[in-house]
């Protein structure tokens, strides 16, 4: 039976090519975002840097690391007697145990209130005075041959007169620290006032600049490397003579803690005392040196 409906028309035609044409285009897929490689060069450039830092960080360490790691074998090893130099191990024990007991707490304040106090009155007097001094030549004539006997006097050989002079309470510490920071900063002053580019201040002078905006302009910015060698210097001395001067006369500092431990022959507290002086030198010299390179952010890097 025919149900009246032609089965070709289910099957639609073949599209021929005109129709094809002539039929409206699909619209093209969007394209592709195009990666620059941007991103991936910084990701890579930031790890290659980090790499860089670490690599010198582990160089600047590495003898750092073999001395503490010859200072542990050393002992244990019986290449010297463990009684007289113990391991770093016990050392950082004994460091932990007067860490927690607070005695070097108490001893670091007093040799770091000495030795700061010390340092910043030989700075407040030798920088003043040591512009002073290479500027005016008269005043160098006069007094460079008093400069020349007090430099070459040693601040621990006058200790004994400071204490005669001052008794043995903190004035005499402080002031013997005073008179051994004085002479670094001195004569690093005079030397970089005498050693300023004469061109600049000559423009200088030619420009009317009193002798004030003279030293802020032209000395000053000229003088701070050579200054703040002195300054670090004087750091150092700031603290090896305090520690000195406390192994004399004191009851309380590392000096006192060191010369103390070694009377008891506590020698993991000794090794301690002397471990604490070395990480406040290093730190304190870094310090310097950061405050140097802000103060002279004017400089060409080399």
């Amino acid at each position: 039976m025919s149900t009246g409906i032609d089965t070709t028309t289910l099957a639609a035609p073949p599209a021929t090519t005109t129709e094809a044409v002539r039929s409206p285009a699909r619209p093209a897929a969007p394209p592709a975002p195009r990666t620059t490689g941007r991103p991936a060069g910084r990701a890579t450039a930031a790890g290659a840097s980090a790499l860089r830092r670490l690599g010198a960080a582990l160089l600047r360490s590495a003898a750092i690391i073999a001395l503490l790691a010859v200072w542990e074998a050393a002992p244990r090893l019986g290449l010297v007697d463990a009684t007289f130099l113990p391991p770093v191990s016990e050392v950082a024990r004994a460091w932990w145990e007067l860490l927690g007991d607070g005695q070097l707490a108490e001893h670091t304040q007093a040799s770091l209130v000495r030795s700061f106090g010390g340092f910043a009155i030989a700075v407040v007097v030798a920088v003043p005075l040591g512009l002073l001094i290479g500027w005016y030549r008269p005043v160098a004539v006069l007094l460079g041959p008093l400069l020349e006997v007090f430099r070459n006097t040693a601040a621990l050989a006058l200790l004994p007169v400071f204490v005669l002079l001052l008794g043995i309470g903190e004035t005499s510490k402080v002031s013997i620290v005073v008179y051994a920071c004085v002479w670094p900063i001195l004569l690093n002053t005079i030397s970089a006032v005498g050693n300023a580019d004469p061109t600049l201040v000559k423009l200088a002078r030619s420009m009317d600049l009193s002798t004030p905006r003279l030293f802020q302009k032209v000395i000053l910015p000229a003088s701070v490397p050579a200054i703040f060698t002195g300054i670090r210097l004087a750091g150092a001395v700031s603290i090896l003579v305090l520690v000195a001067a406390e192994m004399i006369g004191a009851k309380a500092g590392l000096g006192y803690l060191i010369n103390a431990s070694q009377f008891n022959f506590a020698i993991p507290q000794m090794y301690a005392g002397i471990v604490t002086i070395s990480a406040i030198g290093v730190a304190f010299n870094q310090l310097l040196v950061t405050v140097e390179r802000r103060l002279s952010l004017w400089r060409v890097p080399a």
